[in-house]
């Protein structure tokens, strides 16, 4: 409405401005001569005999006159009333022609044609015109403005939804990849589409609603569209914001035009993307400042009651917070099914690399299952990512074709940003860094339960990261309670190295102090695994704040009990603590060994640090070499591998070096014993475990 107003005020204001030019230039133009003389002063100058010639046009009085002083500059003259005129200048004229036969007044009367009428009035029958033309555009944009502000008014309450056909933009189920149980569950719904007849004579009723959960990236969307190409019926789609506006009653309006645009293109398909915008638990908030989204709602579950059993129109949704949706909104015969989309698995991330690889060069030493294993945790999005950045890294570098080097690179730009090789530390903070970095990994490599260390650097990366430890991870679902215990030994690596070797602490282990006392909170209060409390859980995550919870959080437990978990995350922490403490000074002569190999590298691969461990060498070229340095190899991982148990052997204090309750790691000189074998590992979060320096 603003816009509109200022845009027809600016057309007012130009009409306004070039009128008024128009009527000055016509001024001037009928006035630009110089101001013409009395009607006495004329008079006078033919009684004074100071008049030469003259001629007077009868018709309309225009005179041109010369006088004897000027005379061959003619002056003109506008004659009020000829007949006036000539009775005054009749006998003065006569008198002076005849007392001067040889020099007389030449004198000359014309009359003009009725068409000169026509050209006198011309200028003001223009001016009349512009007027009239004026008048008649000032109205028309206001017409149009009224006309225009009434049509959006109407207009808020009509969907903008996107209507999508087969195209050659149209996507299929070959197009998605990483989620085969999922598109299982979506081909039920292409079926019915293309062949409802097929169901109904059994009687079966197909879902209204599906919504599709799981995190962003994850393929939902295109999910969705893949399910319109597949069955060719259009796909009407609309994000869960464009219902909600600042005008009472809009979301509402738009709810019922979508669906009625869906009836009359049944059978079709309609996707609300972020559902959550809309579909929120009613009642949050305080005050009435909700009022407008609670109305859409409601009408959004009236109109999905309202659709008639196998009407052609199958509602689909999109959502990674369906813990914040009301409960009327899932409930059977809205959305009846539920299809949770996860981050793809190991099979799943290959599948999903030679998807998005299709119209990429690649190298013949590109793997994409080293790929997938090297991206757990990544979703669809992110492999998409990945691909896109090695290219355009691979351009940088005039290639032709993308190669497993820029891949590497990628992945590790992805997760910890881009090399700031241009940025200088001082020789004492780089050599930090070195034994900050290299604790991490020497603790690593002496835990059973650990990650295998995938690079070491000491080059800074992203935001405040002076360097990092990366691990392979291993492809599980769940996190074992040694596992943790390993993680929480291995995060602590850092600080030690930097108490033993420099004997002194630095901030940069703040993040792992951060993530090393969250796994303790997390083992104590939220999974169970304290001997001391017991398998109880006392954390509350699910009370948040606006989503209909309460406003106060109100923690489930006494003070007493606060306390007891407070005491046992110390104790853990300080028994993890001098556990790595004691691992560092065992192997003294690694750490050592590792920190100043990265000073003078910057970084470490895989190989070269466990050639470092096994050999306390870098790998060489030279075979004879190498054949005489692996026979060098005595001090295997296994020497010196962790038992992580709950379990302390009484008998064997001579032989282990008790850490805690929950940590025992085995003596570094018994040799002699078959290491204990490494179970499987599994993780929670699928997610590549980094430990940086902050």
């Amino acid at each position: 409405m603003n816009k509109n107003t200022s845009r027809n005020a600016k057309s007012i204001i130009i009409c306004l401005l070039t009128f008024c030019l128009f009527l000055t230039a016509f001024y001037f133009m009928n006035n630009g001569d110089k101001q013409e003389p009395k009607y006495s002063e004329i008079i006078s100058m033919f009684k004074n005999n100071e008049v030469q010639t003259f001629e007077l046009d009868l018709t309309t009085g225009a005179m041109v006159y010369n006088t004897f002083k000027e005379p061959k500059t003619p002056k003109k003259y506008n004659v009020k009333s000829v007949s006036i005129f000539l009775d005054d200048i009749r006998d003065s004229v006569n008198e002076y022609n005849e007392a001067n036969p040889d020099n007389q007044i030449s004198f000359n009367y014309k009359v003009t044609n009725s068409r000169s009428w026509i050209l006198s009035l011309l200028p003001i029958l223009i001016s009349v015109a512009g007027l009239v033309f004026f008048g008649w555009f000032i109205m028309k944009k206001m017409g149009d403005s009224i006309n225009g502000e009434a049509s959006r008014s109407l207009g808020f309450g009509k969907v903008k939804a996107k209507i999508a056909n087969e195209s050659k933009d149209s996507k299929t189920f070959e197009d998605v990849a990483g989620c085969d149980e999922e598109k299982e569950d979506l081909e039920e719904l292409v079926d019915f589409l293309k062949d409802p007849n097929k169901f109904t004579e059994l009687g079966a009723r197909i879902p209204k609603g599906v919504l599709l959960v799981g995190p962003p990236g994850t393929g939902k969307t295109l999910l969705a569209k893949a399910v319109a190409g597949e069955a060719g019926v259009p796909f009407l789609s609309i994000s869960g914001s464009d219902f909600v506006e600042m005008y009472v009653g809009v979301g509402a309006s738009r709810v019922r035009d979508l669906f009625n645009q869906a009836m009359k293109k049944a059978p079709a398909i309609v996707f609300i993307d972020e559902i959550d915008a809309v579909g929120r638990h009613r009642g949050t908030g305080m005050g009435n400042s909700n009022d407008e989204r609670e109305q859409t709602l409601n009408q959004l579950l009236v109109e999905m009651d309202g659709f008639g059993t196998n009407s052609g129109v199958i509602i689909m949704a999109a959502t990674n917070r369906p813990d914040v949706l009301d409960p009327a909104l899932l409930r059977p015969g809205r959305f009846d099914r539920q299809i949770t989309v996860n981050k793809p698995d190991l099979k799943g991330r290959e599948d999903i690399l030679k998807v998005h690889a299709r119209n990429k060069p690649l190298a013949p030493d590109v793997d994409f299952s080293d790929i997938a294993k090297n991206t757990m945790g990544f979703t669809g999005a992110d492999l998409e990512n990945l691909l896109n950045e090695a290219a355009l890294l691979a351009a940088r570098r005039h290639k032709h074709a993308v190669s497993a080097a820029d891949i590497q690179d990628s992945s590790i730009k992805v997760m910890m940003g881009a090399e700031k090789k241009s940025h200088k530390y001082s020789d004492k903070a780089k050599k930090l860094t070195a034994y900050h970095e290299a604790g991490h990994a020497v603790v690593s490599y002496y835990l059973e339960y650990c990650d295998p260390v995938q690079e070491i650097s000491i080059i800074p990366r992203g935001l405040g990261a002076g360097g990092y430890t990366m691990y392979q991870p291993q492809e599980e679902n769940y996190a074992s309670k040694n596992e943790m215990l390993s993680s929480l030994v291995s995060l602590l690596g850092g600080r030690v190295a930097e108490e033993i070797s420099l004997e002194d602490i630095s901030t940069g282990a703040s993040n792992d102090l951060q993530r090393a006392t969250q796994i303790c909170r997390d083992m104590v209060a939220k999974y169970g695994m304290s001997d001391d409390i017991g398998p109880v859980v006392y954390s509350d995550e699910s009370q948040e704040v606006f989503l209909g919870k309460d406003y106060s959080h109100v923690n489930n437990y006494s003070e007493a009990t606060s306390a007891r978990i407070d005491s046992e995350i110390e104790r853990m922490m300080r028994n993890a603590y001098d556990l790595t403490k004691n691992i560092l000074t065992t192997h003294n002569d690694k750490l050592v060994l590792v920190a100043e190999t990265l000073l003078d590298k910057e970084k470490i691969s895989r190989e070269e640090f466990e050639t470092l461990m096994k050999t306390g060498a870098l790998p060489v070229d030279d075979e004879e070499n190498a054949e005489e340095t692996s026979a060098d190899e005595t001090e295997p991982k296994d020497e010196v591998s962790e038992n992580i148990s709950e379990e302390a052997d009484a008998e064997s204090e001579d032989n282990t070096v008790e850490a805690s309750d929950d940590i025992v790691v085995e003596d570094t000189q018994k040799t002699e014993e078959e290491p204990v074998s490494k179970e499987e590992p599994t993780e929670e979060d699928n997610e590549e475990s980094i430990e940086n320096n902050d």
